[in-house]
């Protein structure tokens, strides 16, 4: 996992933030949370808070009490422990594209299936940019809907030696994947679950129905997890214009009161459950409606979130390669950039859509995973810290060069060419005639090339025979009993 060192990129003004947390504070006090589910409103009731019906009027003191209940650092386990990973503080975590129900594979357009999920998820384990395959890569239409979260779980544990995220449609989904990763890293009859709550296994996604409202199958699956001490990224799901009002600062607001509210529920149900406070932030496009990504509101927003995070000390999500663009072109790499570049400048601790994501997040796109790869690889070299000595001035290439001469020859290059400068994974820097001989290809072609030669290449990572038939097991009863 990458480590980000470099300086952060905060462009708030103490009064700024100021401002900021007397607006969340307002909407939590005087307009209130809608918790969609009767057990949730009941632990705020009996935390001394207002109910009404379903909808929660908070204290902000109270609701950063439980805040600071929330580790501002935890490690997650893989079945690889060389695949470990630590959120918050410097780190970063990548995940693949993610919820997209159509892919997009050379300039086909069509329904996702079960077998694209596996190939992503197969492209994410060989991939070492990312840490994780994230979760639901893609819908895979063509597997029943009742249980294609088994067959979803099933694949990120045996196609991946790397962390996964967990399914978050309903409570029984969620308890699944619990159950799954229980027998995963121990078995099913009590030593998985004490290693699952000792040292976190899986993460999951619960957003939030903005404006104001947490939704039951959102709510059951967290209360799940939570009690399992699995951590969530608890995420305002936000569109300038249409999940909130248009302003920056205003959502902003909103995006502090939803997650502030979530995070306070996890600590309800498990003090102490980690959590991390997440963000999806942009805005609409005014004369269609549509959702636009890669904007510069959104990178505002996203640098603002980070420091935001800092402030009430939480590890935060936020970022990706998020854009609007229907096919892998310049428009899918330039919006994909506005959004990785704050990300890494805002330190992201853990950033969902990394590779793959095309179209608004309605498609996984292959070509783009592998744009996606080639961005991240790339930023890793500009935010790593620049050594500066008396080595690296190489005077003795001075010396031996003298005036008017040519580097290329010299030794101090002949001893580091190799390795002095990145080298890409997809770009051309081949001469015109060059690249007419070698067929022409635009940045799609080749990545197409590049993301089949990596699958045809690709062998699983090996799992202990036992755990997989103890899976195996789990997964054919429960598709039984789900009637599938």
């Amino acid at each position: 996992m990458f480590v980000n060192t470099m300086p952060r990129y905060e462009i708030l003004s103490a009064d700024a933030i100021g401002v900021l947390d007397r607006g969340w504070r307002r909407i939590v006090s005087e307009i209130g949370v809608q918790f969609a589910k009767p057990e949730a409103a009941g632990l705020f009731a009996k935390a001394g808070q207002q109910v009404d019906g379903d909808v929660v009027r908070l204290d902000p003191e109270f609701v950063l009490e439980q805040v600071a209940k929330a580790p501002r650092e935890f490690d997650v386990q893989a079945r690889n422990p060389a695949n470990n990973v630590h959120i918050g503080g410097d780190h970063m975590v990548f995940t693949s594209v993610y919820g997209c129900p159509f892919v997009r594979e050379g300039d086909v357009r069509r329904d996702a299936t079960l077998d694209d999920f596996r190939r992503l998820a197969s492209l994410s384990q060989a991939y070492p940019e990312l840490d994780s395959a994230g979760g639901v890569i893609c819908e895979p239409n063509d597997a029943p809907l009742d249980s294609r979260h088994l067959d979803m779980t099933y694949a990120l544990q045996t196609l991946t030696d790397k962390i996964y995220m967990g399914n978050v449609v309903s409570g029984p989904n969620a308890a699944d994947t619990i159950k799954m990763t229980e027998i995963l890293f121990g078995g099913a009859g009590g030593k998985g679950r004490a290693a699952i709550e000792r040292t976190p296994a899986t993460i999951s996604l619960i957003n939030c129905n903005s404006p104001l409202r947490w939704d039951d199958r959102m709510l059951d699956a967290q209360f799940e997890y939570c009690a399992a001490n699995q951590p969530v990224v608890l995420t305002p799901f936000l569109l300038m214009g249409a999940m909130s009002p248009v302003t920056i600062p205003a959502a902003l607001a909103q995006q502090l009161a939803e997650a502030l509210a979530g995070i306070a529920l996890a600590q309800l149900i498990r003090p102490g459950c980690p959590v991390i406070f997440g963000s999806f932030l942009s805005n609409i496009d005014m004369q269609s409606g549509s959702p636009s990504f890669g904007t510069p509101e959104s990178a505002i927003g996203l640098l603002c979130t980070g420091q935001l995070a800092r402030h009430y000390g939480l590890p935060f999500r936020t970022g990706g390669g998020l854009n609007s663009s229907q096919t892998a072109d310049a428009q899918s790499a330039y919006e994909a950039l506005m959004t990785l570049l704050p990300t890494f400048l805002a330190g992201t601790n853990f950033v969902m859509h990394a590779a793959g994501w095309l179209e608004g997040g309605l498609v996984s796109c292959y070509e783009k995973f592998i744009i996606d790869i080639e961005l991240l690889r790339m930023l890793r070299v500009e935010f790593t810290p620049l050594e500066i000595d008396e080595a690296s001035l190489a005077f003795g290439a001075h010396e031996e060069v003298r005036h008017g001469g040519h580097f290329l020859g010299a030794q101090h290059t002949m001893e580091r060419f190799r390795e002095c400068f990145y080298r890409p994974l997809l770009s051309s820097t081949a001469n015109f005639e060059r690249w007419l001989r070698l067929g022409a290809k635009d940045t799609a072609a080749r990545a197409a090339e590049i993301w089949q030669r990596k699958l045809g290449e690709f062998e699983p990572p090996p799992l202990d025979d036992a755990i997989r038939a103890e899976l195996d097991d789990y997964v054919a009863r429960r598709r039984r009993e789900l009637g599938d």
